[in-house]
């Protein structure tokens, strides 16, 4: 089933497309600052976190890029859950989250060239038009969905967010079964990175809220929000342009968020 994971994740964000609304446009709007804070943190911290992780453990060169990939990835979906779980602003949590999604079609691609064209060729706008098949245009279809047809659907909208949920784990799956045989050399040492750069990311997004004296919920939600990636997209991202190892990280990394 591999040759179908772009359609699997097209899906997952069609379904995420589907519980936005029109006012999540407008909180953004409404409070530009903090999320243009909280963006650019997602974009500088996790992203260079990740290059100096690599380096640090001394990764081979897929592995290093596919957790320079995840890094780069746009923050992840389930980060609005765990904002409300942890009594952190939520409203602030789904701003960061649509932003950074709408951003990703060229920082992506951008940062992991950047970062990473010294270990592997990094296949730009082949990856650029990735994203936008996979992420940008199925989430303005559920979204569109969701404002056209809005009381039909009312009812199976709880439904959506399910099916995006059980394709990552069937993504992430894929990705293990294709490296069982290599897991068994590597697990350790990936894992340890994938900690490290979560927990990292966690006090960054901390750290950033305080320096600019936010309160504490808003810290919280730029610990969360910076540290919990959208791997789901890395995992695509790797399978499709670096092989079944470049996505070893980012399907880990799901798991460890």
């Amino acid at each position: 089933l591999k040759p179908y994971m772009d359609w699997f994740f097209a899906l997952t964000m069609f379904g995420i497309g589907a519980v936005l609304q029109i006012d999540d446009f407008k909180r953004i709007a409404q409070k530009p600052l903090i999320v243009l804070i909280g963006s650019v943190t997602q974009f500088t911290v996790m992203p260079l976190g990740a290059f100096a992780v690599a380096k640090l453990f001394g990764l081979p060169p897929e592995i290093a890029v596919g957790l320079i990939l995840t890094g780069a990835a746009p923050g992840a979906m389930a980060s609005n859950v765990v904002s409300y779980i942890a009594k952190a602003d939520t409203a602030y949590s789904v701003s960061l989250t649509t932003v950074s999604t709408l951003l990703c079609p060229i920082l992506t691609p951008g940062l992991t060239f950047l970062l990473a064209r010294s270990r592997l060729d990094v296949p730009f706008f082949a990856m650029v038009l990735s994203v936008v098949q996979m992420v940008v245009v199925p989430l303005f279809i559920g979204f569109g969905v969701r404002h056209y047809l809005k009381e039909k659907i009312e009812k199976i909208l709880p439904v959506f967010p399910a099916i995006s949920v059980t394709f990552i784990i069937f993504i992430c799956s894929l990705v293990i079964a294709l490296n069982k045989q290599y897991l068994a050399q590597v697990t350790g040492v990936i894992l340890a990175a994938g900690v490290v750069l979560n927990v990292y990311g966690m006090l960054a997004g901390y750290g950033v809220g305080t320096a600019f004296r936010m309160d504490v919920r808003r810290r919280r939600t730029l610990a969360i929000e910076i540290c919990m990636q959208n791997a789901g997209l890395g995992t695509v991202l790797a399978l499709k342009h670096f092989g079944e190892k470049a996505a070893m990280p980012a399907a880990i990394f799901v798991f460890i968020c």
